[in-house]
């Protein structure tokens, strides 16, 4: 572990001793509140907040009952306690949350309301055994028609800014450890421009919606992730950043992850830089978009990276790296240069693939390494790797692989690649040490193939 990763861990380590000292608690109870899953309880559940925060902080306790609310913001020295007997739930009704800090998404939509949210907010957390419960069913586009029409509402913007389940901006030293979190309308759980981060033994499912992201580090540094479990319909862990600003110093170790799409991901919204950041002792299963994700295609530089002792099962495309063109912008910041993707380490990698049947691309490859023609990538390392494939490929294979240097980054766009084991296009240095395939039936494609410029 690097020193930069050594101070993280300090920083996190002050963050729990001082989340898990002896709180003065606020009972949303005392306050009005009604866990008889009709009440919406967002006002009842806002003054508790906004009384603790202004007596010095403390616990806001939720217990004992199912409390309906709309977004709710978290102040200055506030934790948020969910107890094992109870469950916070957010309303069906898209009036009840608040946007902060709206901005465009990469597939251009609109974000910014949540359940629970803080801006310029330090020192606060969200912990216990209870469940918090984004009711993101409610937000498909079927059950809003209908609530649009029983309310006779005319806006047609009504219910477009889906709600995050967590979000935190521009916030400083977060703790969020143990919560059971289920079912948001779009990202589970957001991070923008914060810092010292502690996430530990959450529990995340997140399959109500589209955009179902566990969580997203966007622009934010001084942050670990450790000990979760996390079912997403989207990513599971995403790197990003919606601004110039980078995520940086960054630790993720000894989680379970799942996804319908890609679960450890950098990007695709890449405008500031990724850097310091170590991933290790983690476990991805039944994923069907890609284990680990690197691309860098809105300017970002992509460097000192390393991932280690990842197991795979029955994954789509074990390791993807792209570096592109399409240079997004976003929050109205200013076009940057191509980026650049360097100094990134993989090691000590065991992973099988989806069958033929059920691989989005069939016959599935291990691994596609790809800058661009007038853009290389820097150095990759990959030590120890062993990958099972289902094998099947036959010739003629397709060499005319397609450059799509501003298209969004996806693997599958490239189709049938002419190696089953590693494809690498447009990098300066590739090492590789123990990189080995196996494949269940004879495939007729190369096993490897490095093309230079």
């Amino acid at each position: 572990m690097n020193s930069t990763l050594k101070i993280v861990t300090l920083i996190c380590t002050v963050i729990f001793f001082s989340f898990t000292s002896k709180q003065k608690i606020y009972n949303i109870k005392s306050f009005g509140a009604k866990g008889d899953s009709l009440t919406i309880n967002t006002i009842a559940i806002q003054k508790t907040i906004d009384k603790c925060s202004k007596n010095g902080g403390g616990l806001v306790q939720v217990s004992d009952g199912i409390y309906i609310t709309g977004t709710i913001i978290l102040k200055d020295n506030v934790t948020l306690e969910i107890t094992e007997n109870a469950k916070l739930v957010g309303s069906s009704n898209p009036q009840d949350y608040v946007s902060i800090d709206t901005f465009i998404d990469a597939v251009g939509q609109e974000r910014g309301t949540c359940l629970i949210g803080s801006i310029n907010a330090s020192n606060i957390g969200i912990k216990g055994e209870g469940v918090i419960d984004g009711n993101g069913a409610a937000f498909l586009s079927k059950n809003l028609t209908i609530k649009k029409k029983a309310l006779q509402i005319t806006d047609n913007n009504f219910g477009k800014n889906r709600p995050f389940l967590l979000r935190f901006v521009k916030s400083e030293n977060i703790t969020l450890k143990n919560i059971h979190i289920r079912e948001a309308a779009a990202w589970a759980c957001h991070f923008y421009q914060s810092k010292n981060i502690l996430v530990d033994n959450i529990n995340i499912y997140n399959h109500a919606n589209k955009n179902n992201d566990g969580i997203d580090l966007d622009s934010s540094h001084d942050v670990i992730i450790k000990n979760c479990n996390i079912d997403s319909g989207d990513d599971a862990i995403c790197i990003k950043s919606t601004s110039p600003l980078p995520t940086y110093n960054v630790q993720v170790s000894n989680c379970i992850l799942k996804s319908d799409w890609g679960t450890l991901k950098f990007g695709t919204e890449s405008m500031g830089d990724f850097y310091n950041i170590d991933i290790r002792d983690c476990k991805i299963y039944d994923t069907k978009g890609g284990g680990i994700k690197i691309l860098s295609v809105d300017g970002a530089n992509i460097y000192d990276i390393t991932i280690e002792n990842i197991e795979m099962d029955n994954v789509d495309m074990p390791i993807f790296i792209r570096l592109g063109e399409r240079l997004n912008t976003y929050r109205g910041a200013e076009q940057r240069q191509v980026g650049t993707i360097d100094n990134v380490l993989i090691k000590n990698i065991k992973a099988t693939t989806r069958t033929l049947e059920t691989s989005r691309v069939s016959p599935p490859s291990g691994i596609l390494i790809t800058g661009t023609p007038n853009h290389n990538i820097g150095t990759i390392q990959l030590e120890n790797i062993h990958i099972e494939l289902p094998g099947g490929g036959t010739q003629p294979v397709n060499t005319n692989i397609p450059e799509d240097e501003t298209r969004y980054p996806e693997f599958s766009f490239f189709n049938v690649l002419p190696a089953y084991g590693l494809y690498a296009r447009h990098i300066k240095e590739l090492k590789t040490t123990q990189l080995t395939f196996k494949v269940d039936y004879t495939d007729e494609r190369f096993e490897s193939i490095l093309k230079h410029n």
